[in-house]
């Protein structure tokens, strides 16, 4: 009965040793992209005050004044949300949206909205001057 005890013991304490790297990982304020492998997926990270420095950088050189999903003026909504997306090994990115809602719009596509991002900074379409598809 002691070696029933034993065993019972060790897989509970192997198993809580297995999965305690990934709650250690977790952080309460990243979305996950849906339909994209473990591995691959990227996250949606609102930015905080630790990530302000890095933030302002890149928002002086972010190519557009609308919301990458939605073609909205950025700030006609109030103040636009800002969102580190990272994916494991890749730089991290800044994404602007027009309010609250469009985080879950950009998780559907993300590879979408970054080359829309990625075209504005070359000089191509995505601009404010583009026609307005409107809000979701």
């Amino acid at each position: 009965m002691h070696l029933k005890s034993s065993l019972s013991a060790l897989a509970v304490t192997i198993g809580l040793m297995v999965a305690a790297p990934a709650f250690a990982q977790h952080d309460q304020h990243a979305v996950p992209a849906k339909g994209q492998p473990n591995a691959k997926s990227g996250q949606l990270i609102k930015v905080s005050e630790k990530d302000a420095a890095w933030a302002a950088k890149e928002r002086a050189s972010y190519p557009l004044d609308v919301c990458v999903t939605s073609d909205e003026k950025l700030g006609s909504m109030g103040k636009a949300p800002e969102y580190i997306y990272r994916v494991a090994g890749k730089a991290d990115r800044l994404v602007v949206f027009c309010c609250g809602g469009c985080d879950e719009d950009f998780l559907k596509d993300p590879a979408k909205h970054l080359a829309k991002i990625d075209a504005a900074k070359a000089g191509g379409p995505g601009t404010a001057k583009d026609a307005r598809k409107g809000h979701h």
